[in-house]
């Protein structure tokens, strides 16, 4: 699976740009604020149907414009695939495979396997627990549709329950038959997607330390751990158990909206003790064992984008990133950085096929 060639129209601070692609190395070099990430989260918008950077999707139109449209052209198990992702200033957002438009954009998540590593990422570590589990949901997403109508069920119900409690404490009263119907669709959902998560831990975790130590040469002691309420008991009891507390803030205290995954460095949080490096080499072991959990359960090899990753690493860990991609278990590999000859002998010496767009 690769992607041949986008074509970009008003979309963020192109006009109009038209790109073609080799099957294994893709690297955008220039300047910051050229447009390099511009290109690489265009590619994402095509897998996941939204902005990896930015999730007001008017803002990626391109300023003084009224639409944006993003036109790929893929080769997926021989067969050609166009993806087109579009938006008109006050109208939905399209979405589009080979003409057809989607229904939802669900239905299309994990038809285009991707994986992006990105200085953003450093969110998994310094914001609250949505991030991660943001993160966990994503990956799980991508391969199992259930599981994404599950977790889009679980979060109307929870905004219905949420509702209710808002009504019950502005207009002093309480009916607690009502709220227990909320409660048993809650623990359903809740129950099935926590087993999800816990099974995407148990088989994501050795391939998480697998990555890592590869990267820091088994020099570090890192550790990836699920927390969530369902731990210590079933959601229906635990929200029994947490009425009044429910009553008294207005929303929903506890259920797997709540679960976060700890990031440690020989057992402290990585955010307290980890070097810029260390947390950087966390990140990009943590997106390499989403790649490769990602192959090994969909049988293809997922896009991979490398946005401005080799600030911030030693050379030494930048060539064991290089090793690994320069092996047969990655496919298609975008980068964008700002040293064009630093770009050029790193991709020279995977002895790879690429392609170099100076922006």
């Amino acid at each position: 699976m690769y992607l041949k060639k986008i074509s970009l129209f008003n979309y963020k601070n192109f006009s109009e740009a038209d790109f073609e692609f080799v099957g294994k190395i893709n690297c955008f070099v220039g300047k910051n604020g050229i447009g390099k990430t511009n290109v690489l989260d265009a590619i994402y918008h095509l897998s996941y149907g939204k902005s990896y950077f930015n999730p007001l999707a008017v803002q990626n139109i391109k300023h003084g414009e009224e639409f944006f449209v993003i036109d790929g052209e893929f080769e997926i198990n021989e067969r050609n695939e166009q993806i087109v992702c579009s938006l008109k200033k006050g109208q939905k957002k399209i979405l589009k495979r080979n003409g057809k438009v989607y229904d939802k954009f669900s239905e299309h998540v994990g038809f285009i396997p991707l994986v992006i590593i990105s200085p953003a990422d450093r969110d998994l570590i310094v914001e609250g627990s949505e991030t991660r589990r943001k993160f966990m949901d994503s990956v799980i997403s991508q391969l199992d549709s259930q599981y994404l109508k599950q977790l889009i069920q679980y979060q109307k119900v929870m905004s219905q329950r949420n509702a209710l409690l808002k009504y019950f404490a502005l207009n002093y009263v309480f009916d607690n038959d009502t709220l227990s119907i909320y409660n048993e669709q809650l623990a359903t959902f809740g129950k099935y997607i926590f087993e999800k998560r816990k099974e995407f831990i148990e088989q994501f975790i050795p391939i998480f330390n697998t990555h890592h130590q590869a990267i820091t040469g088994s020099q570090e002691t890192v550790q990836l751990v699920y927390e969530s309420h369902l731990f210590e008991n079933d959601l229906l009891t635990l929200l029994e158990e947490n009425i009044n507390k429910d009553r008294a803030l207005h929303y929903t205290s506890v259920g797997i909206h709540k679960d976060d995954l700890s990031f440690e460095i020989d057992n402290y949080p990585i955010k307290k003790f980890g070097s810029q490096g260390q947390q950087k080499s966390f990140l990009i072991a943590l997106k390499l064992a989403q790649f490769e959990f990602i192959k090994n359960q969909c049988g293809l090899k997922p896009i991979l984008l490398f946005d401005d990753i080799f600030d911030k690493l030693d050379e030494s860990r930048v060539s064991k990133i290089m090793e690994m991609v320069n092996s047969d278990s990655f496919g298609q590999l975008f980068i964008s950085d700002t040293h064009p000859e630093r770009t050029e002998n790193i991709v020279k010496s995977t002895h790879q096929t690429y392609k170099i767009f100076n922006l």
